[in-house]
């Protein structure tokens, strides 16, 4: 038996997403500190899902070190999503904030705050996207963060003066929506993102089994890891409200494929909707994509990197020598901070 998967091709061969350890720069001398806001934000755009996910959201701000001191000073804003199975609070853990915010700035970066969001699910993953089963957690992002950001803090409220990045399903996350919302964001980051394209791989009939012998939370106990990929994927690609108690639609029925449940997570492949959003992606003042060499996801991540050349969208890429983790924490210091002080408008007139 084959089966076209998105989460299952792409998000197994980055095991626990950004769960390994992951190089630490080193600490910059004489870095100044941050600081660092914990709130919670009422999100609208999830408000009434189906799966029950939770509707008040963490939110990590960190607030660059002259934020205190210049109280007429406007900041742009970097929005920075996490990968599968984590939330905010680790995510911040593995790319090892404040430290990695205070090395860009004590290294050059300009003055910028810097935002996490959280979009864990009970699934472990939102995939970014929209859907009645998780919510609609693209719009949380573009819309409901963003607003309560502006709305809560001295930020320059324009597109130019936004960027946004993410890694893994993060990256995913980064790809979908920039393509969707470029009358948001002014500059993209896209590290190692996952389930960019369909694919056909085999996938053991026992396993198939095992996801649709699962009746309630507790069935998930002992599972491997591809089951919550598999659940999380179906639940933000192929909801079913009649179809209780997970209110989503899996790839096969009885152990036989559903071509109808395989169309609708074709159709949130970015590779296979990129066609549609060129307009948008070329209203962008900058977009980078890295992947590490010894990385799962570096060939359809070098497949995005195509499509944008074919369509002469100006980009950067690279592929470093790493994991799909290894260098996370080093990249956002070194490498994705210091994009973002090169391509946002940090003044109040930037058009």
């Amino acid at each position: 038996m084959k089966i076209v998967s998105l989460a299952f091709a792409c998000l197994l061969s980055a095991p626990l997403a950004a769960q390994v350890e992951t190089i630490i720069p080193p600490v910059v001398a004489g870095a100044k500190p941050v600081t660092v806001e914990h709130a919670t934000i009422h999100a609208d755009s999830i408000v009434g899902n189906l799966e029950g996910d939770a509707v008040d959201r963490d939110l990590f701000v960190f607030l660059p070190p002259s934020y205190a001191r210049e109280k007429h000073r406007r900041y742009p804003v970097v929005y920075a999503l996490h990968g599968f199975f984590i939330g905010a609070e680790q995510w911040s853990h593995e790319i090892h904030v404040p430290q990695t915010i205070e090395g860009a700035f004590a290294r050059g970066a300009k003055d910028m705050i810097v935002v996490l969001p959280d979009s864990k699910t009970i699934h472990l993953g939102s995939m970014y996207s929209s859907s009645v089963t998780t919510g609609d957690f693209e719009n949380f992002i573009a819309r409901d963060v963003v607003a309560y950001v502006d709305s809560h803090y001295r930020t320059l409220p324009a597109r130019e003066s936004r960027g946004l990045v993410g890694h893994s399903m993060g990256g995913y996350g980064a790809t979908r929506i920039g393509m969707k919302h470029a009358d948001v964001f002014g500059s993209v980051y896209i590290m190692s993102p996952c389930c960019l394209s369909p694919r056909s791989q085999p996938t053991d009939p026992e396993q198939a089994k095992k996801l649709e012998a699962v009746k309630s939370l507790d069935d998930f106990k002992g599972l491997p890891f591809f089951a919550h990929a598999a659940f999380a994927s179906a639940a933000a690609w192929s909801p079913n409200p009649d179809n209780p108690p997970f209110y989503l639609d899996l790839p096969t029925r009885n152990g036989e494929l559903r071509p109808d449940v395989l169309a609708r997570w074709t159709a949130n492949a970015p590779l296979a909707f990129i066609d549609q959003y060129i307009p948008a992606l070329k209203r962008y003042a900058a977009i980078s994509i890295d992947v590490g060499d010894q990385d799962g996801l570096r060939v359809d991540t070098a497949t995005l990197h195509d499509v944008l050349t074919r369509y002469h969208i100006e980009h950067s890429f690279e592929q470093y020598a790493g994991t799909h983790t290894s260098a996370v924490a080093d990249r956002f210091q070194n490498h994705v901070l210091p994009f973002f002080d090169e391509h946002l408008c940090f003044e109040k007139k930037c058009r």
